[in-house]
């Protein structure tokens, strides 16, 4: 496992050490022999121009980082030795301490900046079917399962209800309060693996977390006493998959956790024979808010150090995992740019900023304080980009802003096709935590857009097989 993850950190590393050095200004000794696009304008006066000296060196980046194993020893460090980061653990807070430390050994001007954030802790968790048809005398069958991020509590010696087994939110909505009220609502919607192995893995994805957001506040609408889910995602092993849900104002909350495929599928197949019970307990808890930080390092621009070329990934994960895909390895990419630049002796004219946020994964905290105590500086920040869309070899780049982006980082998509990551995507949104800084085209939630009917979609997202970076500019 960490030989591959290995090759994926350090082939990610590629991708975003080039990135960097694109959006940092030109070596103007050679303009002649520039290769000049159209940008989006920057605070800078003087034009973008991809130089021989500025392309020579994204090639030097992007060989030494396929030698180096300096990101796959950081999210090893992260992942085997501080393990899961769910914002306001000690675990977190030493990987605040961790990172912090290792940034300030490469030579960055480091500093936390205070974030606070949510400080859900995950409690007891057990399902058993108690009634269905066919049952032996005296016998249960465990259920596997595990409560989404933010969920409330079943009473301390939990809940025992019938079951109802709907496949969407029709169907939901079809059956009326009568056939729902003070009962289970099982959520069996199916992760498209034939969709997301055609190369739409966010697509699926996205449809599949839909139910993640949405489905406790539908079903509490109608009088349902908890909500489970079908994992989104296309694990099976019988490993549920955790995740953030969120309770809309005008629903009670209900207890809601996240079946494994194949526990989904066996009550699927007893419902229909016959009444089925489950008894639940989930007791996790919302204590106060905890103090946290981002993050920050300046590598400080030769030229123009007011100017910020943000480079990042999240440091919290949740806490079923180690977090080393999401997103320990997206905070190693960011840091080995920084080392690889210090490494190789080069001097961006723009300050490079490395950021390991706080909180993406319930809340967005770290990303939206950010953006609203930097709101008078957001425009000397010339570009924000993002590695939180997987760890496989990466294919390429989303670019969030003006169609001139796209033209803008075509030289750099060409040095990385030799590694297999030239690939240049437009895309409407950017990376979770860089979203909020784009000014008007913020939005005001990290995870849900507005459907016709009424309903949430969170933003899908990349399957890890679909590694890529998104950078978005800020002016």
């Amino acid at each position: 496992m960490w030989q591959i993850l290995e090759r994926l950190v350090l082939g990610g590393l590629i991708f975003w050490a080039g990135t960097d050095l694109v959006l940092a200004e030109p070596n103007p000794a050679t303009p002649e022999k520039a290769e000049s696009v159209s940008p989006t304008p920057s605070p800078s006066p003087t034009p973008v121009l991809y130089s021989a000296q500025t392309l020579a060196e994204l090639r030097k980046l992007q060989a030494a980082a396929l030698t180096s194993d300096y990101a796959y020893r950081q999210v090893a460090h992260l992942a085997n030795n501080i393990g899961p980061r769910l914002s306001g653990s000690v675990q977190a807070q030493k990987a605040v301490e961790y990172v912090a430390g290792e940034l300030k050994a490469l030579g960055l001007e480091v500093r936390l900046e205070k974030v606070m954030v949510p400080h859900w802790v995950r409690g007891e968790e057990t399902a058993a079917l108690v009634q269905y048809s066919g049952q032996a005398a005296g016998t249960t069958q465990k259920v596997v399962l595990t409560a989404l991020g933010g969920s409330v509590a079943t009473p301390p010696e939990g809940l025992t209800a019938e079951v109802v087994v709907v496949p969407n939110f029709d169907e939901l909505k079809s059956l009326g309060k009568e056939r729902i009220n003070g009962r289970i609502v099982v959520f069996n919607h199916a992760y498209a693996k034939q969709m997301a192995a055609t190369g739409h893995g966010g697509e699926a994805y996205g449809e599949a977390v839909e139910y993640r957001s949405s489905a406790p506040s539908e079903a509490a609408r109608l009088g349902a006493v908890a909500a489970l889910i079908r994992s989104a995602g296309d694990g099976a092993y019988r490993l549920p998959h955790t995740g953030l849900t969120t309770y809309a104002d005008d629903a009670p909350k209900i207890p809601a956790a996240a079946l494994t495929e194949e526990d989904a599928l066996l009550i699927a197949a007893l419902a229909p024979q016959g009444p089925v019970k489950m008894h639940l307990v989930l007791t996790p808890k919302e204590l106060p808010d905890a103090v946290s930080y981002n993050v920050i390092g300046d590598l400080k621009g030769s030229e123009h150090p007011e100017q910020v070329v943000i480079v990042s990934g999240h440091l919290d994960s949740w806490d079923l995992g180690t977090g080393a895909i999401d997103d320990g390895a997206g905070v190693a990419v960011a840091m080995q740019a920084a080392n690889l630049v210090k490494q190789l002796e080069l001097h961006p004219k723009r300050t490079i900023r490395v950021i390991a946020w706080m909180n993406e994964e319930n809340g967005l905290r770290g990303g939206k304080t950010y953006a609203a105590e930097h709101a008078g500086e957001i425009a000397n920040h010339f570009a924000a980009i993002e590695t939180d869309l997987g760890a496989d070899h990466p294919i390429g780049i989303n670019v969030v802003g003006k169609k001139e982006l796209k033209e803008f980082v075509a030289p750099v998509a060409r040095v990385l096709e030799h590694s297999g990551a030239g690939v240049v995507a437009e895309k409407e949104e950017a990376g979770s935590d860089i979203d909020p800084h784009r000014g008007r085209h913020a939005r005001q939630d990290r995870s849900e857009t507005p459907r016709r009917d009424g309903r949430d979609q969170r933003r899908p997202r990349l399957c890890p097989r679909e590694s890529r970076a998104t950078a978005a500019p800020l002016t």
